[in-house]
């Protein structure tokens, strides 16, 4: 028995292969994450979403990290928005909107429903390479609740569905966890006083939030955040009050989860915790394996899981009506804004979430 529904998948190229198709037709996953190397012109990225569509029984997440900055999946098809760090120096309501709102309009025309932003991460090592460096909307919560949600207000009034990222507190992190498993002393009170902020002032506004791959080892000595019952279904759920939020993983297939932990025993350990969506980005050929583990999880598990998830599909909307004039008309706006709001030095970044 297999259970692919809880999966959120990757897949290899701009065009489905036929054992690509095959397998999703098959597990039925949740929905795909869509990467640089899936997008070869604008014309074909929307092909790829609506052979997506074709392949579900219900509508699929098809989602995308479209930050703006460096993490924009797009940049070879169409201008760069403004990255968090470059508006938030701009200090601009108006275009802060109008950036979400533009961002928005993209995506829905590609064929996506969901944007896995905004990233809520506080800014604590601006110095470090430790994947975050022009992400973040800065140091102080307040700000980051109003730039950030500004943002993802606006992306929303457009249709597409966000999510807060990456809780409960990747800034804290002093390594990158697309190649380890970071670790920070920070404690469940320094959290509430700080970085749990944006998310609790912007809850009504969320429609999932990612969990980080970090230890927070004065929180929980056993297990990193993304695969933590204490931190996910006792803090975020229980006592923060998420309990209808999709809650999902980071990318299982990042070294800081592969380096510990084998695949199906990750998937289970995350959906255990608490998270109701798994992540297999890149491994596409481990997602059977997953599948099954899952199978393996209690039912009142997977049934929760479902509801969530239930309740997510209902905000998730069609594409728009694909037109070259309306394709134009967004990304000669989005250029206007790439044009005045100059990218701040944030120094060369290292990590690979700039080049998925």
């Amino acid at each position: 028995m297999m259970n692919g529904s809880l999966l959120v998948l990757g897949l290899s190229g701009p065009e489905l292969t036929v054992a690509e198709a095959e397998l999703f037709r098959r597990l039925q996953p949740a929905g795909f994450i869509l990467f640089s190397r899936n997008i070869t012109s604008p014309q074909q990225t929307r092909k790829l979403t609506d052979d997506l569509r074709g392949l579900c029984s219900e509508e699929p997440i098809i989602a995308i990290d479209q930050e703006g900055g460096k993490v924009t999946r797009t940049k070879d098809i169409a201008p760069v928005p403004p990255s968090a760090a470059a508006l938030a120096a701009k200090a601009n309501p108006a275009d802060i909107a109008n950036v979400g709102a533009l961002t928005g309009d993209f995506l829905r025309l590609l064929g996506f429903n969901l944007d896995f932003a905004p990233v809520l991460d506080l800014d604590h090592f601006p110095g470090l390479q430790n994947s975050l460096r022009g992400r973040c909307w800065g140091r102080d919560p307040q700000r980051v609740i109003d730039y950030a949600g500004q943002w993802n207000r606006w992306l929303r009034k457009r249709y597409i569905a966000s999510c807060g990222k990456h809780f409960p507190a990747c800034g804290r992190a002093v390594s990158d966890p697309h190649f380890d498993l970071p670790s920070s002393p920070a404690t469940l009170d320094e959290l509430l006083r700080e970085d749990v902020i944006p998310y609790t002032a912007l809850m009504p506004e969320l429609d999932s939030i990612m969990l980080a791959h970090v230890d927070f080892p004065n929180i929980d000595p056993d297990f990193p955040a993304s695969l933590s019952p204490r931190i996910i279904r006792r803090f975020l759920r229980d006592q923060l009050g998420f309990e209808k939020h999709v809650v999902l993983t980071d990318d299982l297939d990042m070294g800081a989860i592969t380096g510990r932990y084998g695949r199906g025993q990750d998937v289970k350990m995350a959906i255990e915790a608490g998270n109701d969506l798994a992540m297999i980005c890149h491994k596409i050929e481990t997602a059977e394996v997953a599948a099954k583990a899952i199978a393996e999880l209690p039912y009142w598990m997977i049934d929760e899981a479902h509801q969530r998830l239930a309740r997510l599909r209902k905000k998730l909307c069609e594409p728009l009506t694909w037109s070259d004039a309306s394709w134009q008309k967004t990304c000669d706006a989005i250029a206007e804004f790439a044009a005045k709001i100059p990218e701040e030095g944030t120094g060369q970044a290292q990590s690979p979430v700039a080049d998925y």
